[in-house]
């Protein structure tokens, strides 16, 4: 069920059959001159929007805006700090826990929101609020990434999300390609003997872009969503099956 199309009396029957909620997370920030501002946000929603045909699943609406400060310095970047983002996250599983799930997944679109979730994740769980866990689309490939593009995990940017785009997007300005790889680096950061030395997007890429972005396909796209999709619904399975008490830390003692 997709909560924001509901009525509160709908709501209040619908929620009786629902085992998980999945929350979108992703963030409005540059990805070079060609991917648009909303890529994380874009892929998040579209990769949790899989579920939301299921009875047994509660679709919130997106948290667009994250962590990312990172990428400040490169214009229509839009940031939160990681304590606003960690309390947003926290309050809205909170929420749906006052009506009887318990259990949520918070379906993530950027790396820059993952620590700030996993602490609203244990939080929830301390407080015997509810069992949260974040999850990365491209969390569990199984080495697809390294069949399509010969690269290890993601970056930004790159290929792989120029691939998601050009799947789930009409926003992809595909003559700027080549401007965004030429400005590119070839991995994210910076180091000097081992120490960071290079914290902002700005430091190290002079596109924004890190990677090969040339090499994403429309092709490629759906091979990713495909897959992003099938681990999420396993996922929810998963989670579904769980009663609810043996998610609290005090049935592992």
């Amino acid at each position: 069920m997709e909560l924001a199309t509901h009525t509160t009396t709908t709501a209040a029957d619908a929620l009786d059959d629902v085992e998980v909620a999945v929350v979108p997370t992703g963030s409005v920030e540059q990805h070079g001159p060609a991917l648009p501002l909303g890529t994380d946000l874009y892929s998040a929603t579209e990769v949790a929007s899989a579920v939301a045909d299921r009875d047994d699943v509660a679709l919130a609406p997106p948290i667009p805006v994250g962590v990312s400060s990172h990428h400040r310095q490169f214009h229509g970047t839009l940031s939160v700090t990681p304590e606003t983002f960690e309390d947003y996250a926290h309050d809205v599983v909170a929420s749906l826990a006052e009506h009887g799930v318990r259990k949520a997944v918070f379906a993530n679109g950027h790396g820059g929101n993952t620590d700030a979730l996993t602490r609203a994740s244990r939080r929830l769980r301390e407080r015997d609020v509810a069992f949260a866990t974040p999850w990365n689309w491209w969390s569990n490939l199984e080495g697809l990434e390294s069949e399509l593009f010969d690269v290890d995990g993601i970056t930004h940017a790159d290929a792989m999300e120029t691939s998601m785009m050009l799947y789930l997007t009409e926003h992809v300005r595909e003559g700027a390609l080549e401007d965004a790889e030429a400005g590119a680096s070839d991995a994210w950061g910076e180091s000097v003997h081992g120490a960071p030395v290079g914290f902002d997007a700005a430091d190290f890429s002079n596109s924004g872009a890190v990677g090969e972005p040339t090499k994403g396909s429309v092709e490629a796209g759906e091979r990713l969503f495909e897959k992003a999709t099938s681990e999420l619904g396993a996922l929810v399975d998963w989670l579904a099956a769980q009663p609810y008490a043996d998610l609290r830390p005090e049935a592992h003692r």
